[in-house]
């Protein structure tokens, strides 16, 4: 890190992106959510909330003096790291992700660790905690993954978002 100021991202806790995000900013430090407008249902109404296209980041634009207060924050994990530093994230992308979620662009990041064959674990939803084989994409919102439960092999297809690969170190043997 350097004393000009640049972008980085940081890691937060599960859902700490937003409030991290205002405590950040109140230490006059320049941040941004990439947020986008979902409909979700509850089973008595429909709301319309934003959340933020790539979970669990916030942007921020530092130098080195702030480089410790930002980690000092509750709900900051870490900074992103890329080849044994933190990663800087060109001023052009972070205006780029701007523009498209400014003129309501569908935007939906997809980890790319995901590969087809691969163990994964279903983080959220009713699925939640169960772990199978991606099968292959249905496009960029939907994949499959095989479930075996019972002596039965169940296909789900549900969003890529709602995964994560099982390091090869948790895989038990059956």
């Amino acid at each position: 890190m350097d004393s000009t100021l640049q972008w980085y991202a940081i890691y937060t806790r599960s859902r700490h992106e937003k409030k991290s995000a205002q405590l950040i900013s109140e230490l006059g430090i320049e941040t941004y959510v990439p947020l986008r407008r979902v409909v979700r249902q509850w089973s008595d109404r429909r709301k319309l909330i934003l959340e933020p296209v790539i979970r669990s980041y916030v942007f921020v634009k530092v130098d080195r003096s702030h480089y410790e207060k930002v980690l000092a924050i509750d709900g900051v994990v870490r900074y992103i790291w890329f080849g044994g530093k933190p990663a800087v994230i060109p001023e052009k992308q972070i205006n780029i992700m701007k523009a498209a979620l400014g003129n309501e662009v569908d935007i939906q990041a997809v980890p790319e660790l995901l590969k087809v064959g691969m163990p994964v674990r279903v983080t959220a939803g009713p699925l939640a905690g169960m772990e199978g084989e991606l099968l292959r994409f249905h496009g960029r919102k939907k994949v499959a993954i095989k479930l075996e439960t019972i002596g039965q092999t169940l296909l789900f297809t549900i969003s890529p978002l709602l995964l994560e690969p099982i390091p090869q170190t948790q895989i038990l043997n059956p």
